[in-house]
């Protein structure tokens, strides 16, 4: 079903156009990347199509009365608001529906005329409709899912949403989207704030949904699972390609080396005709000379191809250090908690390690024991012969602000260096012309990046220690990037939560697991998820082989009443027999899906009252069940 459309939509600023006469279509159930050099407009364009700003021409068309909803960069919440409420507000026009609906289902139960009946089964059978779409009749438990999902956890559920970082108030704006279940969602850099646990929980979430997307994203490897249309933003226009990520990084190459072919193919027709007329047009063939100067008049001419360019990033020739640039002995460094305990590695010449983790893990704490900032509470960080190290942060706070980009690459105290050798290493890094000369604080993210980059070249270390070094890249710079740290002859240590990238540079990985526990990988993120994977089939299989020993032990028989045994720990529950447990988990699970099949149906809310009683055993048979379960653990333990 046809969602959103829009036709010849323009927007600029100044005198220079973002986009022009940009159309397309989003249905039901398709999920569109949305991607482009950074600059392009795409966020801009994001807004019209919610109705945020106002395009300078062409129009927007929302069908079939589709919701479309923006997520917003900027988080705003009202006062006071707790983590769970806030997120429950999202919910309010389902909830809103809901009370309607059994307040249409009571009218409907007393109505009497039947053109009265009529109309309200129509509005009730509709709002029914709706819920059902959405989800709406479990709706804590909805949000609870979501707000898990996302990296809360219940403790924070009572929390005032001000106490919380921007980053988690940005996971919190996330949460809201999805829980409001638009028709339409566009998700604006989606994964910002996300680790790597978390942004595969997204995956897995957007994968399951019915909406229609159109997703901005710098993460290759979220685009890859999730998407199955890329829109690319080139040229003041758009152009369309089927499949994820990587089918449209391989289509757009094969398109431009075919529309190539055809602009070069045309222009030799072209030429050889010219050639002909010049040859004949005074001789006694200028009849056929003026027929094929007509031909060409009105022949339509094909455009010369362009494709969105990467800057070309090396980083030159290093010094060569000893075999074993960094040995790293039990190290163990805690706050609040252990970060990581006992980590022990050697980092060869040559190689490049990832370190990775979830928010919080010790990443950055990790990364400034290497480099001797921060005292380790215990082992040791040996350099290797000639190790000279360059350290990119991902504040960018190496770079002095106040200064234009090619003076903040300028190495100290170096009279040979030339103003040309700092305007070629800026340029390999995309920072060209006038632009050498601009002030770094009125640079872009981007920009900066690209600066610091170049900044870590003009010093000549052999060992580069990049924290986060892709958050502010378009895709083109990072795949720019990657191919540069493929060919450095140094060595490299990387922080990254971008996937795509370690499984691109890295052939060594540092998992943290933010309890503590460090796993060594020899080898990228692709092997990473394979070890992953197994592990949790085989915990899987772990616990199904629990479940049927569980299910096999035989009945213990009672203790002699003279018998001196004593408990593990003190019974919460009376002594019941664990089958007897069962059996009454089994009856009420058993009586609980009824009721679920209850509250689907559609005669239920025909009668009020009898919709109310029926909501009222649910919240109440659904808290014994849990009841249950804790009382069948203890007996499982202790009898």
């Amino acid at each position: 079903m046809l969602l959103l459309s829009c036709t010849g939509l323009e927007r600029a600023f100044d005198a220079d156009p973002l986009f022009q006469n940009v159309g397309f279509e989003l249905h039901a159930g398709e999920r569109v990347g949305l991607v482009g050099p950074n600059g392009v407009g795409k966020s801009t364009l994001m807004k019209i199509l919610a109705g945020l700003d106002r395009a300078d021409a062409g129009e927007v068309r929302r069908h079939a009365g589709a919701r479309v909803s923006l997520l917003r960069q900027q988080p705003f919440f009202e006062d006071g608001r707790t983590l769970f409420a806030e997120a429950r507000s999202a919910l309010d026009e389902l909830l809103a529906a809901h009370e309607e609906m059994i307040h249409t289902a009571e009218q409907l139960a007393a109505a009497t005329d039947e053109n009265e009946r009529k109309a309200l089964a129509a509005r009730y059978d509709r709002l029914h409709e709706m819920l059902s779409h959405h989800d709406a009749f479990n709706v804590d438990h909805k949000i609870e899912e979501v707000l898990e999902g996302l990296g809360f956890s219940r403790e924070d559920y009572h929390r005032p949403v001000e106490t919380f970082s921007g980053g988690q108030q940005s996971r919190l704006m996330l949460a809201k989207l999805l829980l409001s279940s638009p028709d339409v969602m566009l998700l604006d850099e989606p994964s910002n704030h996300l680790d790597i646990d978390t942004t595969r929980w997204l995956e897995d979430y957007l994968l399951r949904q019915p909406e229609a997307m159109l997703i901005v994203s710098h993460d290759r490897y979220f685009l890859d699972r999730v998407v199955t249309k890329i829109f690319e933003m080139h040229r003041n226009r758009i152009n369309v390609y089927p499949g994820n990520f990587q089918q449209y990084w391989r289509l757009r190459q094969e398109r431009y080396e075919m529309e190539l072919k055809a602009f070069e193919a045309q222009q030799e027709y072209i030429e050889k005709q010219e050639e002909y007329i010049r040859r004949v047009h005074y001789g006694q063939l200028h009849k056929q000379a003026a027929s094929r100067q007509k031909q060409l008049d009105k022949l339509e001419r094909v455009e010369r191809p362009t494709k969105i360019e990467a800057p070309h990033m090396h980083f030159g020739e290093v010094r060569r250090a000893g075999d074993i640039v960094l040995r790293v002995e039990q190290l163990s460094k805690s706050y609040d908690r252990v970060l990581f305990r006992d980590l022990t590695f050697d980092l060869p010449r040559g190689r490049r390690l990832g370190i990775m983790g979830p928010n919080g893990s010790g990443k950055t704490t990790l990364l400034r024991c290497i480099l001797g900032e921060e005292a380790a509470d215990s082992g040791k960080v040996q350099r290797g012969h000639l190790v000279e190290i360059g350290y990119y942060d991902q504040h960018l706070e190496m770079l002095a602000v106040d200064k234009p980009a090619i003076r903040a690459v300028w190495p100290d105290n170096d009279p040979d260096i030339q103003e040309q050798q700092m305007r070629d290493l800026l340029g390999r890094f995309g920072i060209t012309g006038d632009q050498v000369y601009q002030s770094v604080q009125l640079m872009s993210g981007g920009e900066k990046s690209r600066v610091a980059l170049a900044r870590l070249v003009a010093q000549g270390v052999n060992l580069l220690i990049l924290d986060e070094p892709t958050n502010h890249l378009d895709l083109w710079a990072c795949e720019a990037l990657e191919q540069a740290l493929k060919e450095y002859e140094g060595t490299v240590i990387v922080v990254s939560h971008d996937r795509y990238f370690l499984n691109q540079v890295c052939d060594l990985l540092v998992a943290l697991d933010g309890r503590g526990n460090v796993e060594l990988i020899h080898g990228n993120y692709d092997t990473f998820e394979m070890m992953r994977a197994q592990k949790l089939e085989a915990a899987k299989e772990k616990q199904a082989e629990k479940e049927r020993r569980q299910k096999a032990v035989a009945k213990p028989a009672p203790a002699p009443a003279s018998s001196n045994h004593t408990t593990k720990r003190k019974r919460k529950f009376p002594y019941r027999k664990v089958a007897d447990i069962e059996q009454d988990i089994a009856t009420g699970e058993a009586e609980l899906a009824q009721l679920e099949e209850l509250l689907a149906s559609p005669d239920l809310y025909k009668d009020g009252e009898k919709v109310k009683q029926t909501t009222a055993r649910f919240e109440q048979l659904k808290a014994e069940i849990a009841r249950l379960y804790e009382h069948w653990e203890e007996a499982v333990e202790l009898n």
